[in-house]
C-alpha cells in the first residue's frame, strides 16, 4: 500500500476518492430517505451528456458535466409541477434527453478524448487540475450541507410540516438536486458514469441495516463509503481493471456481509 502512495496518479486518485466517499453518502442519505435514489441514476446519465459536450467543446469535462447535470437536476424539480400525479415519468424524460445527446455526440466522432475513462472510471486519468476541481466542488457541497443540515433533515422527514414552519421547501429541494449533480460530477473520474449512483445509495442502504439514529446512520454511511472506495480503488490497481466495477462490487459485498452478520446476530 505504501508503495502505491509514491505514484503521483495514485495520490490524485486516493485524495479524490476520499472526498467522494464523504460527499456521495452525505447527500445520498437524504435522497434515499426521500425515496429519490433513482434521481442519482438519472443524473449520472445526464453527466454522460455533460462529459460529451465538454470533450466536443474542448473544455473541462468535469466542469461542463457539473453545469449540465445541475441544469438537469433543476429541470427535474421544474417538471414535478407539471407531472404531480405521474412524477415517475420525469426521470425517463430527462434520462432519454441526456442519453440522446451523449450518444449523438460520441457516435459522431466529435468528442476528442477517452470517453471510456468516464464511463468505467480510471485511476490513471485524474490530473492535478481534476483534483483541484473535485476539491473545490466537494468543499462547497460540504459547506452547504452543513449550513442547511437542519432544514434538509426537516424536509426529508416531514415536508408538509416544513412548509408550515415557513421553510422554503422548494428552494431546499433545488439545493439538494444541485448538490446531487455536483457529487455525481466529481465522482465520474474515479467511479465512472455507469455505477456512480451506487456510491450514493448502497453505503446508505448498508448503514440503515444497523438501525441507528439519523446522525449515526450518516456517519456509518460515510465510513462504509470510504471502505468501498478505498478497497475498490486498491483492488482495481492490482487487478488492472476499471475502479468503477471493483468499487461497485465492494459496496454490494459489504452490504451482503452486514446483512449476513445481522441475520446471525438475530438467530443467536
Amino acid at each position: 500500500m505504501l508503495q502505491l502512495l509514491h505514484l503521483s496518479f495514485m495520490q490524485n486518485a486516493l485524495i479524490s476518492s476520499i472526498l467522494i466517499s464523504i460527499l456521495c453518502p452525505s447527500i445520498g442519505i437524504f435522497l434515499v430517505l426521500k425515496r429519490y435514489s433513482m434521481v442519482g441514476d438519472t443524473l449520472a446519465h445526464a453527466s454522460f451528456a455533460g462529459v460529451a459536450i465538454g470533450l466536443v467543446l474542448g473544455f473541462s469535462p468535469i466542469i461542463v458535466s457539473f453545469i449540465f447535470t445541475t441544469l438537469c437536476a433543476i429541470l427535474i424539480e421544474v417538471l414535478k409541477n407539471y407531472y404531480k400525479q405521474y412524477s415517475d415519468l420525469i426521470l425517463p424524460i430527462v434520462l432519454t434527453f441526456s442519453v440522446g445527446i451523449a450518444i449523438t455526440l460520441t457516435s459522431s466522432g466529435s468528442a476528442q478524448g477517452n470517453i471510456e475513462s468516464f464511463l468505467f472510471g480510471s485511476i490513471l486519468t485524474v490530473s492535478k487540475s481534476d483534483l483541484y476541481t473535485i476539491l473545490i466542488l466537494s468543499i462547497l457541497c460540504v459547506v452547504l450541507l452543513c449550513f442547511f443540515y437542519e432544514k434538509l433533515v426537516y424536509i426529508t422527514f416531514d415536508e408538509d410540516g416544513a412548509k408550515i414552519a415557513q421553510i422554503n421547501v422548494k428552494l431546499i429541494n433545488y439545493l439538494l438536486s444541485v448538490l446531487t449533480g455536483a457529487a455525481i460530477s466529481v465522482s465520474i473520474r474515479i467511479i465512472g458514469i455507469l455505477v456512480v449512483s451506487s456510491m450514493i445509495a448502497v453505503p446508505v442502504a448498508t448503514a440503515m441495516q444497523l438501525n441507528r439514529s439519523f446522525k449515526k446512520t450518516l456517519i456509518f454511511s460515510v465510513i462504509f463509503g470510504f471502505i468501498d472506495v478505498i478497497v475498490g480503488l486498491i483492488s482495481s490497481y492490482y487487478l488492472n481493471c476499471a475502479p468503477g466495477g471493483t468499487i461497485a462490487l465492494t459496496s454490494v459485498f459489504l452490504l451482503i456481509l452486514i446483512l449476513v452478520f445481522k441475520a446471525i446476530k438475530r438467530d443467536v
